[in-house]
């Protein structure tokens, strides 16, 4: 167990985080901040590309810095120039490096006079593993093409030249060209009555870092869900998703009610097409969702109340590195609780803690020793791979750890003190700690050690005195599994008429990693799972039935993979398929067909299980 190091719980000095140097970003923030963005883009849908003037200010930390050192990846740039006060402009030498495979190239620019702007003319390139570009065949309407970004973690430099690292925060502005008929939309202030006269701008006046930049621009249809929301989508879609997501606004109320104001003003949710490759994607102003969640009886909506949690746990407070996302996704998932059992009661979000809780216990073991940690060692970790269900599930776990030690009262009042304390501002777990030491732990003595702490966050595994919800029906769930599985109850007789998805989950992802072929022909006969339009059930489904060697399900789970770019709920698929020959070549035959229709993170990902599945087995002969 790596120990806490010595820290000063003073006065915290909050601008520090954002001058350490960040190891997956070229910046070098201790000489100069991107302190303002000023981007104007044209969309080329026939090229696949963006046409991109990024005009950047600056905040000089050293007088002596001789250059601009900036992130990007696979970008052309065109030119590179000095702005002075009255915008005229002078020519600046500069060397783009060649490209690494994880952070891309470095752009060094010279710039040894410390001009207040920098402008640098750009075109990206149609494998931007930030954005993504449908043809309208690949969209709901098949009307006319779409494009979105994806820039966590860093991916905002394949779309833009920026000092691309968490701890660095800027405002932003942009002008937008696209063809007319297409609606833009970016993660800033948008307005649903804006014409479709391929004219677009946008405001930013909140700082956010770089993996927060975010356009999409398509068939976009809008309603209203609220005062201050609205729900963007493909006209066919959009009524769909508006009904699913009409408890919006009482979402806001609810986390206004435990962590004060949203301090964003509109609070917009984009519905993508099926290929995203996430749940969702909390872009301020406007979060990105998956249709994958829209099932009609509103239980996938924990979704959406993770990516408005965002808005105060990872957007208002944010982490300062990638090693340190668990600030952002370990309190957002505790954050999404909250709002969940105010909104959908107790019973449910009992129920999603418990999922994720033992998910975590049957897959941490199996990790590396550095990636059970909370704040793991940041060598050897890519920025993509800290976005893990430790940083999620054991983070969120230790906040209900310190709720029931410190009770919800006196941990309300911390958390809501915690946000105001921080916000605006990138920071470390250690920064976290020297807030959480005077004003929890300290201030009510005797409830949880200095030691217990530390074993949460720099601990492997998870401390056996972690405490879990209770949940009367999954109790009820595990005995008649058990009972299934033994022969002395049979499928028909599990009771799952009412269950609800959380339910099923439940009980699918408990089932044996490789259940026999009857019982899993015995549960389809008697529930009719092949064939589910509920991804999340679909997904553990045919995991299990393609283990258990049932051809019967392999159409239906090529349908769902075909479906859905989603990579949670399209890989575990594809890597069951993979652990046999004759599985392996029939995804690779899936994979031909629906690899046009994913995201380039998606994409690679398969790839790389591809390859990983063939070494094995050629190793096994």
């Amino acid at each position: 167990m790596r120990l806490l190091p010595a820290l000063a719980f003073g006065a915290l000095a909050l601008p520090l985080a954002a001058h350490a140097n960040d190891p997956h970003s070229y910046a070098q923030p201790d000489q100069v901040v991107v302190t303002h963005l000023d981007l104007d883009l044209k969309i080329d849908f026939p090229h696949k590309q963006l046409d991109g003037v990024a005009t950047l200010k600056l905040d000089w930390k050293n007088p002596k810095a001789p250059a601009l050192v900036l992130d990007t990846r696979a970008l052309s740039i065109d030119s590179v120039a000095a702005v002075d006060a009255s915008g005229n402009t002078q020519p600046l030498k500069y060397a783009l490096a060649p490209a690494d495979q994880e952070l891309g190239s470095k752009l060094t620019i010279e710039a040894p006079a410390h001009p207040s702007q920098v402008r640098i003319t750009y075109v990206t390139s149609p494998e931007a593993s930030g954005l993504q570009w449908l043809l309208p065949a690949q969209t709901a309407d098949k009307k006319l093409p779409f494009m979105f970004s994806q820039s966590e973690s860093i991916h905002a430099r394949s779309w833009v030249p920026l000092q691309d690292s968490p701890a660095i925060r800027f405002t932003y502005d942009a002008h937008v060209a696209a063809p007319k008929d297409v609606r833009v939309v970016m993660s800033a202030l948008n307005d649903a009555k804006h014409p479709l006269d391929g004219d677009f701008k946008f405001d930013q006046p909140h700082a956010i870092p770089s993996y927060l930049l975010a356009i999409a621009a398509g068939d976009i249809a809008v309603k209203e869900t609220g005062p201050r929301s609205a729900v963007y989508a493909e006209p066919s879609v959009v009524d769909k998703a508006a009904s699913e997501f009409a408890d919006t606004e009482k979402m806001i109320e609810t986390a206004e009610s435990l962590y004060g104001p949203y301090r964003w003003g509109r609070y917009d949710l984009l519905v993508l097409p099926p290929s995203f490759p996430f749940g969702g994607m909390e872009n301020p102003n406007m979060t990105f969702a998956t249709p994958t969640i829209i099932v009609g009886d509103k239980s996938l909506v924990s979704v959406i109340s993770h990516e408005l949690a965002h808005s105060w746990s990872g957007n208002l407070v944010t982490s300062a590195a990638w090693r340190d996302i668990w600030l952002n996704e370990g309190f957002t998932t505790y954050v999404q609780g909250r709002i969940t059992e105010a909104l959908y009661g107790k019973r449910q979000s009992d129920e999603e803690a418990l999922l994720s809780a033992r998910a975590l216990q049957k897959s941490i073991a199996h990790m590396p020793a550095n990636s059970q940690k909370l704040a793991p060692e940041p060598r050897g970790v890519g920025a993509d791979d800290a976005l893990s269900d430790v940083a999620y599930d054991k983070g969120s776990w230790f906040l209900r750890t310190l709720e029931q030690k410190f009770g919800r009262a006196d941990f309300d009042a911390y958390l809501k003190g915690y946000f105001d304390h921080f916000a605006w501002h990138s920071i470390t777990t250690e920064q976290m700690l020297a807030w959480l030491k005077p004003n929890l732990i300290d201030k009510y003595p005797g409830k949880m050690s200095w030691d217990e702490v530390q074993a949460w966050v720099y601990g492997t595994g998870i401390p056996k005195d972690a405490p879990l919800p209770d949940s009367p029906r999954f109790d009820t769930i595990d005995r008649r599994r058990t009972a299934f599985l033994a022969g002395t109850l049979a499928a028909v007789q599990l009771g799952a008429k009412d269950w609800n998805t959380q339910e099923w989950m439940y009980f699918l992802d408990r089932l044996p990693d490789v259940p026999t072929l009857a019982q899993v022909q015995a549960i389809d006969a008697a529930w009719h799972l092949t064939g589910t339009h509920n991804a999340e059930i679909g997904m553990r489904w045919y995991v299990h039935a393609i283990a258990a060697g049932d051809k019967d399900v392999w159409p239906a789970a090529a349908e769902h993979m075909t479906r859905i770019g989603r990579l949670y709920l399209t890989m575990p698929v594809y890597g069951a398929f993979a652990r046999t020959p004759e599985g392996l070549s029939y995804a690779e035959q899936v994979y031909a067909k629906a690899k046009d229709g994913y995201h380039p993170m998606t994409q690679q990902a398969i790839g790389r299980l591809f390859a990983k599945a063939k070494e094995k087995q050629a190793a096994a002969k």
